[in-house]
């Protein structure tokens, strides 16, 4: 039988499975690239690794939607597969035109032992992800905030955030405040017309009162209301 470790299941799973990476785990281009991965296998016995081109959307909660790679991103990659020795890092390089502006997919490396047991053998998958952007970056009139609350009885911060625009863009940090106390979260991709549902811990005494969305050529602050329980 074979199990399938996507990348976000698997990250912390079992500490002796941390012999396989990718890096950079993501990568961000303006227009068309040329680009590489480094594909390492830390193990001491010999590893396949298959790489495969994977399109994608994001749902509200961040989870990617994976397909076919559209037709549109026409991909050259200079391998596919190899067989990795112990202790070995094998660079794949690729170049990318896609024939519009912004595109985005994923390079899943999926590592597996050369021999096969009778039992349960481990594929482990790892994603390389590419953002190409358009020549235009994103401006504040295309973010909307809204529903920027904070529960008191949960101590929940939420927000949705979304993009109104056909641009592509991300949110570098996301950075809330309250009295004296702050608290930083990491930011995450917005894509062209997508909705993203924030949810932050906050565990200070007072309650938070702003949160700033910090973009790579602005930042975007926002008033935060106190829902507070009704009796």
């Amino acid at each position: 039988m074979k199990q399938i470790l996507p990348a976000l299941l698997f990250l912390g799973f079992i500490s002796s499975l941390h012999a396989q990476s990718v890096a950079p785990v993501i990568v961000e281009y303006n227009g068309n690239a040329e680009g590489k991965v480094a594909l390492t296998n830390d193990s001491l016995s010999q590893m396949v690794v298959v790489v495969e081109p994977r399109s994608f959307d994001i749902n509200a909660e961040g989870r990617g939607i994976f397909r076919p790679l559209d037709d549109s991103i026409h991909l050259q990659l200079s391998s596919r597969s190899k067989v990795l020795q112990p202790k070995e890092t094998f660079y794949i390089f690729y170049k990318v035109k896609v024939e519009r502006l912004p595109a985005w997919f994923t390079l899943y490396a999926s590592f597996s032992k050369v021999q096969h047991s009778n039992g349960l053998d481990m594929r482990i998958m790892l994603p390389h992800t590419v953002y190409l952007y358009q020549k235009v970056p994103l401006s504040r009139s295309d973010i909307l905030v809204r529903d920027l609350t904070y529960n008191a009885s949960t101590k929940k911060l939420t927000a949705n955030v979304t993009n109104n625009s056909f641009g592509l863009g991300r949110v570098q940090m996301v950075h809330a405040t309250g009295g004296r106390s702050s608290l930083d979260s990491a930011g995450f991709p917005l894509l062209p017309g997508a909705s993203r549902q924030i949810e932050l811990d906050w565990k200070e005494p007072s309650p938070p009162t702003n949160m700033e969305l910090r973009f790579a050529h602005f930042n975007l602050n926002q008033p935060v209301v106190t829902l507070t329980s009704m009796k």
